[in-house]
């Protein structure tokens, strides 16, 4: 391969960094090794009309304008409000933590004040600076909390004790002292109305984008091209020289039947005895439409091995000192851009997804213009 722009990953990073590039007048090669575009926010309709989120559910959520008007040029948003439920000894309570949640739990009627000087006294004012997960959780909400939502589930989704995880996890989980329920907060929430697939689809229908599905490649076999956009794995880039890192992957046990099996899209299972993390309800993704029979998941957390679909970066003590070594050889690498959520290794949410390839196909458009050689990371791959 000569000259051409080659890019690993039909998913959105990859897709949107074509389609810039496309529009610019720069023809280039998308990879995927899969037979499908979207990666893992890939869906597909079930025998029984279903629309199903194959690799676990995706909301779009944003507050990026930019964000939200590209995505809307290759495909309808209907608005969604995500919602999620949570089992958790032998009772169902709405997440996040909220107003309702507390009352119920503690079998109060609080006011939002009287909660937060409630939830204040149940929180142990011992631990100054949280350093793992466990502290961070009991310096906010204390045992009781802690241990009916957070522990369980935690040490099923991780592997891990929740001691041995960093506090900064729990501090994306807000608690809420209203009854507002809603599990995002950013002014643009929405799920595509005929799923992610053909809005990634559309986005790579450009002549001057060649798709190749089902090809594997390596560095050695797209070396002579132009530059190439790295969305796989950082590690595999490099062979794994400084050892594999970690991801965590998931498992789906599937069950399809008539009626409506739990009334929401997201039922999370707390308790340590319950062997899944949580059951999804696909047709409730998409509530404009209408289906007599259903089609759920039971999901499993567990290590992700060599052959297996990662689905996000542990990211632990560990991990991150193999990252340091893998991101100083990027840095001295040239003619590559690694990208994405694999790429940089760390968890993205679809909108920064797209946000962060948009800045990349920004950045490589502007070094053409000005004769300078692109960057291995236009975002800092150390942040989250």
């Amino acid at each position: 391969m000569t000259g051409a722009i080659a890019i690993v990953g039909a998913g959105f990073s990859g897709a949107v960094v074509a389609r810039e590039l496309a529009e610019a007048g720069i023809a280039s090669t998308v990879y995927d090794a899969r037979d499908h575009v979207a990666g893992n926010a890939h869906t597909q309709r079930h025998d029984n009309g279903v629309m199903v989120h194959v690799y676990g559910p995706h909301i779009f959520h944003t507050n990026h304008e930019r964000v939200w008007q590209y995505i809307n040029r290759f495909g309808t948003m209907l608005p969604y409000n995500h919602r999620v439920k949570a089992t958790s000894g032998g009772a169902v309570y709405s997440l996040p933590v909220n107003l309702h949640t507390i009352n119920q739990f503690f079998d109060k009627t609080l006011t939002p004040a009287e909660a937060q000087e409630f939830i204040a006294s149940q929180a142990d004012s011992s631990i100054g600076t949280p350093v793992s997960f466990e502290d961070q959780a009991m310096k906010f909400v204390g045992r009781q909390l802690y241990e009916a939502f957070f522990k369980g589930y935690t040490q099923k989704q991780w592997g891990v004790s929740p001691t041995e995880l960093p506090a900064s996890i729990l501090a994306r989980l807000p608690v809420r002292f209203t009854y507002e329920d809603s599990y995002f907060n950013h002014p643009y929430q929405a799920i595509p109305e005929n799923g992610y697939t053909p809005i990634v689809q559309a986005i790579l229908d450009h002549p001057l984008i060649e798709v190749r599905l089902g090809v594997t490649v390596d560095p050695a076999t797209i070396s002579g091209a132009e530059h190439i956009f790295w969305s796989g794995p950082i590690d595999q880039w490099f062979s794994q020289s400084f050892g594999r890192l970690g991801y965590r992957t998931l498992d789906f046990e599937q069950e399809v039947m008539d009626g409506d099996y739990q009334g929401c899209p997201v039922m999370n299972y707390c308790d340590e005895d319950i062997a899944y993390t949580r059951i999804t309800e696909h047709k409730h993704f998409a509530p404009w439409e209408s289906h007599d029979a259903t089609v759920i998941y039971r999901e499993f957390s567990r290590l992700c091995g060599e052959e297996d679909v990662p689905y996000y970066p542990i990211r632990l003590v560990k991990e991150k000192e193999q990252l340091l070594q893998y991101i100083a050889a990027a840095r001295a690498a040239r003619g590559v851009t690694f990208l994405g959520r694999l790429g940089t290794y760390r968890y993205l949410d679809m909108d920064v997804t797209i946000k962060e390839a948009l800045e990349v196909a920004d950045e490589f458009l502007l070094c053409q213009k000005n004769g300078r050689e692109m960057t291995s990371f236009v975002s800092d791959p150390m942040g989250t």
